[in-house]
């Protein structure tokens, strides 16, 4: 009998590496997430590499806090984190116990299990945009805080969620620029990093920096 090399698990060594290394590399791989009523895969499209305590960017960059525990924690696991009162995003922990790692999943093209992402996300006008954007590959994964600290790199296959090898993008293929919405110091740095050309990709938009209310700002009273 042969084996599939693209359905083997991501071993955990893969994510136990600086973020820089890692994330072009899980271009092409294969997210697979279980659940109640049927399966999802994901093949990676986009991705954001986020180096804890050394960068501006990063949740990490002020230290250890609560929120962000799995970040400091072992490598190859899901980081979940809630954003804007809205919306959760996916990131996998890289880098040894200790040294906060993470890499966000912005973008993927799903693979099977449409029908299943298309009830979470109705408003997709084609499948190219079902995960397209990291709110939307969260929402299309059916992904939230109680997913926070999965290990995505167990031999279950009924874990909810495992990252398999899948077909790795050359090196030509693979595009790099800063990363998305990211400000302040860590703005230029260019370690966002996507399949060229490929319709799934989320567009790039510059970090805004948000408006303080001034009493000129404030509603007028109508008479």
């Amino acid at each position: 009998m042969t084996t599939d090399p693209t359905a083997a698990p991501v071993p955990r060594d893969f994510f136990d590496r600086p973020v820089l290394e890692i994330a072009p590399e899980l271009l092409g791989r294969t997210l697979v997430r279980t659940l109640g009523d049927g399966e999802i895969t994901l093949r990676l499209t986009e991705v954001e590499a986020y180096a804890g305590e050394l960068d501006p960017g990063s949740h990490a960059y002020r230290g250890r806090t609560q929120r962000n525990a799995t970040m400091f924690g072992p490598p190859g696991h899901a980081y979940v984190y809630f954003t804007y009162g809205m919306w959760h995003c996916l990131n996998l922990v890289c880098g040894p116990p200790g040294q906060a790692g993470g890499i966000l999943l912005r973008a993927g093209e799903v693979l099977t299990g449409t029908d299943l992402t298309r009830r979470r996300r109705p408003t997709a006008r084609r499948d190219a945009e079902l995960a397209r954007g990291p709110a939307r590959l969260a929402t299309a994964l059916d992904v939230d805080r109680t997913l926070d600290g999965t290990d995505v790199c167990g031999p279950d296959r009924r874990a909810p969620l495992r990252l398999l090898h899948g077909t790795p993008v050359p090196r030509r293929r693979i595009s790099n620029g800063p990363r998305t919405g990211v400000g302040g110091d860590g703005a230029a740095h260019p370690w966002r990093f996507w399949i060229a050309d490929d319709p799934t990709v989320s567009p790039y938009r510059a970090h805004q920096p948000r408006r303080r209310k001034t009493r000129l700002d404030a509603p007028v009273a109508t008479p």
